[in-house]
């Protein structure tokens, strides 16, 4: 369980320099459904969140909070003071959901475009003959349509559906390039590649060297 001291003297965990704040005014506790709580340890000038001065409360990340009168507190820093980045690595979950989602609604709309376009030319001759089944075999004009058809229907097709096929790599290359910005370690910015979130879970943290930001809050 996560337990940050906030305070004035120098062996809390978070050091305010603030003549208002007390030597060891309050601590944030993260509880283990992943709720912070925060308490005031008998503070001189006590602990206000959002304008109600509290003893123990559970807060979040846009309370105003006051240790006393003066000093704002942001519970931002005071999670950073511990790497905590867990919060915002939580965020790259629907980021790695839309982008493969997209990237199967793209593929799975182009294989039906794909297919359509190439396979309904196909149907025309047949379409055609009915037609001409109706209004007579012999016309010479209706004859030569349907010959037309045949031939050039096939070949439109295969154009129709290599050009459809082809738009889809911009398509891909597109959200690829919007992925490669937004799931990034929150904070090295090191690109995460196209590896599952839950498996960035399981690792916990950025495996940089230089990083090394808590991913999951113990």
């Amino acid at each position: 369980m996560m337990v940050v001291t906030i305070g004035k003297a120098s062996d809390n965990d978070f050091v305010v320099d603030d003549p208002h704040v007390s030597r060891h005014h309050a601590r944030l506790i993260g509880e283990e459904d992943g709720c912070l709580l925060l308490e005031d340890l008998n503070s001189t000038n006590g602990t206000f969140v959002n304008g109600v001065q509290i003893m123990k409360k559970r807060v979040f990340k846009n309370d105003v909070i006051y240790l006393g009168d003066h000093y704002v507190l942001s519970l931002s820093e005071v999670l950073k003071r511990d790497n905590d980045y867990s919060e915002e690595f939580t965020a790259l979950k629907k980021i790695y959901d839309d982008y493969i989602q997209e990237k199967i609604k793209i593929q799975s709309s182009n294989q039906f475009k794909t297919r359509l376009l190439q396979s309904l030319p196909f149907a025309l001759p047949g379409i055609v003959g009915v037609v001409m089944g109706f209004l007579g075999k012999g016309s010479p004009t209706l004859f030569g349509i349907s010959l037309f058809i045949a031939v050039c229907a096939p070949t439109i097709g295969i154009y129709l559906g290599a050009k459809q096929a082809a738009k889809v790599p911009r398509q891909l290359q597109k959200i690829a390039n919007q992925f490669k910005i937004d799931y990034v370690c929150p904070k090295c910015g090191t690109f995460l590649g196209e590896i599952p979130w839950e498996s960035l879970k399981n690792r916990k943290e950025c495996p940089r060297p230089s990083c090394k930001a808590k991913w999951v809050r113990e």
